[in-house]
């Protein structure tokens, strides 16, 4: 057994694009070995800034010879037809084949075995191939090459059982470079137009501190050498130091590292040699709001944060360089100080003018900025939301519905200033901070920053009033909208983001135990657009309702409740307010658990399918009452009774939301249930009865039905 080791060498990939792309490598390079028949132990792949690494040990020197069947004409076809097939696979004589039955006709069948390839020259193109076949998101060509790749490739490390690989990677040339034309010095690229980037055995250490050629092996002298030229191979270990040094280095000091875990991941993918060092604020800059600072020294220079132990931000952050620690730190840390100093001066820049016009004066401006092009610009979803955000503050406990509406008109006027122009992810943050500088009300200042909340599964629910409010109106208008366009997600496709809005707007209501009825919100809210080139609310509720349903058993899934009971109790039509269908959910499937609920299901299908075929023979359907003076025996009479019992307790234990206790109620139904079936013949020769029997059936039907769809229960 061997082992296969390859390395692609390159100028810096995008950090976003390494971890990928070195599982597009495995996996392409592990299908194709699959494919041929070349089994191997285990692959493992890696990824730095400058290459990807693939290893694959546990490869056969030689592929497994191949046996290919091929089926041919019929057992006495005409000659021609056998002379072609005998051509095609090779074969001279028809004694070759072999005869096999298939369905009612016999066929020729012929064998033929090709030996295997050494698996040396197998690699030589299979690697070729699957580095073309890298799907990279962004792709660029350099030089002459007319080879798409991420970065310019230098050199192609392809090594199995300790020697380098035969051939390499053809280039290819460009269709602009392949036309005549005057030439310059730039023009003249590392690889000539449709030269070989040949495999070989050499690799280089760090970009500046040991960039010289040397020899490998296999993966452990691979490993070994990157590490003793300043290159650590394994991401995760390199993502691992970048955390525990910035950590020591800032307990230290007495201070703690703001967790940052994307952070993490990009600047893991930026060095090679990750070393924290630790530089200072200029303390003018501390009146900055925070987060300005933080998303200013992560976004821009992809420094870490750092908290004093009370919370407060330190005027303190880590740098992560791409060095070893030397004696020109401090040079390094000045530098990176001086660079921190000019991006923060802009930052406060911002803040300063930003403070000098109140978010109420800029409401105008969102006249310019286009929501939708069919839904209008962000003035005209103000405009919805303070309508929006009064209804909901009436039907919402504890909302104040002037503060609500107040909320609502300034909800996207930080969208035009300097600071969110700069930084849109501080969109409704700074808001909260430019209310609170203007002077108005701290739950309206926090219902700024929380309207986009939850941004995901791990993000928090907002819980003050004002909060809930304008996030629902937020998330609500937004999916009534494009789904009165026709906008409405498909397959993995969401580019508005709506499977999260609705996600969001289910998390609010069931977290906060809200009584919100979704279908009248939803219209509501469709009226609230010009009735022009829009689907109709009846459409638009009743597609929302749906899709509201599918999200929401994604919600509970995650709770232990079955996917087809949420259908049941949604496929009445009469519940969209989710507290309440929830907790006919849980009511529900609790009862089909007990042995009582099992059996009714049971004999409701017994009964439903007998009504079914019967309705379908006698071409009309059995839904009205049953009549009491043609019940036969004393079975009927009992179901019929407890039938109606049941009915009336139902309606009264809906309206008080005593769901436990409905299916408390529909327990008692199986034992008259299957004493009817025991001992009563449906099908009876007496029309009369028979009708009236069916009618009776039908009442099981329509008792269970009031409760849940039980013809949607998969059992």
């Amino acid at each position: 057994m061997a082992e296969l080791l390859l390395e692609l060498f390159s100028e810096e990939i995008p950090a976003r694009l390494q971890a990928r792309g070195a599982e597009d490598l495995c996996r392409l390079v592990t299908e194709r070995l699959t494919a041929i028949g070349l089994v191997f132990a285990q692959a493992k792949s890696f990824s730095t800034p400058r290459r990807l690494a693939l290893s694959v040990t546990g490869l056969p020197l030689r592929q497994p010879d191949q046996t290919e069947e091929r089926k041919g004409p019929r057992v006495g076809a005409p000659q021609p037809a056998i002379d072609g097939f005998l051509r095609s696979t090779g074969l001279t004589e028809l004694s070759q084949c072999t005869q096999r039955t298939v369905g009612k006709a016999v066929f020729w069948f012929a064998e033929t075995r090709r030996p295997g390839r050494d698996t040396r020259d197998v690699l030589s193109d299979l690697v070729g191939q699957a580095i073309l076949a890298m799907p990279w998101a962004k792709s660029m060509r350099w030089g002459r090459s007319g080879l798409r790749w991420v970065r310019p490739l230098h050199g192609i490390l392809a090594i199995f059982d300790g020697q380098p690989l035969d051939g390499g990677l053809f280039l290819g040339q460009s269709p602009e470079m392949a036309s005549p034309r005057p030439m310059s010095d730039a023009d003249i690229p590392s690889c000539p137009a449709g030269s070989v980037l040949a495999f070989s055995n050499i690799t280089r250490g760090h970009r500046f501190l040991a960039p010289d050629p040397f020899p490998v092996d296999g993966l452990a002298r691979y490993c070994d050498g990157l590490r003793a030229r300043y290159v650590i191979l394994d991401r995760a270990e390199r993502r691992q130091r970048i955390l525990d040094q910035a950590t020591a280095l800032v307990g230290r000091e007495g201070l703690a590292l703001v967790p940052d875990e994307a952070l993490a991941d990009e600047v893991a993918g930026l060095v090679e040699w990750p070393t924290a060092l630790i530089g200072s604020i200029d303390q003018a800059f501390m009146a900055v709001p925070q987060e300005v600072l933080i998303t200013s020294m992560r976004t821009h220079q992809k420094y870490f944060a750092v908290r004093r132990l009370d919370g407060a931000l330190a005027c303190r952050f880590v740098v992560i360089a791409n060095l070893p620690l030397m004696d020109g730190d401090a040079t390094i840390v000045s530098g990176n100080e001086r660079v921190l100093r000019a991006r923060l001066s802009d930052a406060k820049f911002f803040w300063d003018q930003d403070l000098k016009t109140p978010l109420r004066a800029r409401l105008g401006a969102l006249k310019a900025i286009v929501f939708h092009a069919r839904l209008g610009t962000m003035f005209d979803r103000t405009t919805r939301l303070e309508a929006l955000t009064g209804a909901l503050a009436d039907a919402l406990p504890g909302v104040d519905a002037k503060l609500a509406r107040h909320a609502a008109i300034l909800s996207k006027t930080d969208l035009v200033t300097d600071m969110v122009g700069e930084f849109p992810e501080l969109q409704g943050v700074m808001g909260r901070y430019y209310a609170l500088a203007g002077g108005d009300d701290p739950g309206v200042a926090d219902a700024l920053a929380e309207q986009y909340k939850p941004l995901g599964p791990s993000d928090k629910c907002p819980t003050s009033p004002l909060s809930v409010t304008l996030a629902l109106a937020d998330k609500i208008d937004m999916l009534v909208g494009f789904f009165a366009i026709g906008e409405r997600p498909t397959g993995s496709k969401d580019p508005f983001a709506l499977r999260r809005a609705a996600l969001g707007v289910i998390r609010i209501t069931l977290e906060n135990g809200l009584r919100l009825r979704l279908g009248d919100t939803f219209r509501a809210v469709h009226s609230l657009y010009p009735q022009t080139d829009l689907h109709s609310a009846a459409t638009v509720t009743d597609q929302l309702l749906a899709f509201f349903a599918e999200r929401l058993k994604g919600v509970l899934r995650d709770r232990g409740v079955r996917h087809d009971l949420i259908d049941a109790v949604f496929g009445l039509g009469d519940e969209d307010d989710l507290v309440r269908l929830v907790a006919r959910v849980m009511a529900l499937q609790t009862f089909l658990v007990s042995e009582d609920g099992a059996n009714l299901l049971i004999a409701y299908r017994r009964a439903a399918n007998i009504v079914r075929i019967e309705e379908k023979k006698d071409g009309v359907t059995h839904g009205a009452a049953p009549d009491p003076a043609l019940f036969a025996v004393e079975e009927e009479i009992v179901l019929f009774r407890r039938l109606t019992e049941v009915s009336a307790a139902s309606a009264d234990h809906f309206k008080h939301e005593a769901f436990s206790a409905c299916m408390g109620d529909l327990a008692t139904l199986r034992g008259p249930v299957d004493a009817l079936f025991e001992r009563v013949t449906v099908n009876t020769e007496d029309a009369a009865v028979r009708r009236n029997r069916l009618r009776l059936l039908s009442q099981i039907r329509a008792t269970l039905n009031a409760v849940a769809d039980f013809g949607r229960i998969e059992g």
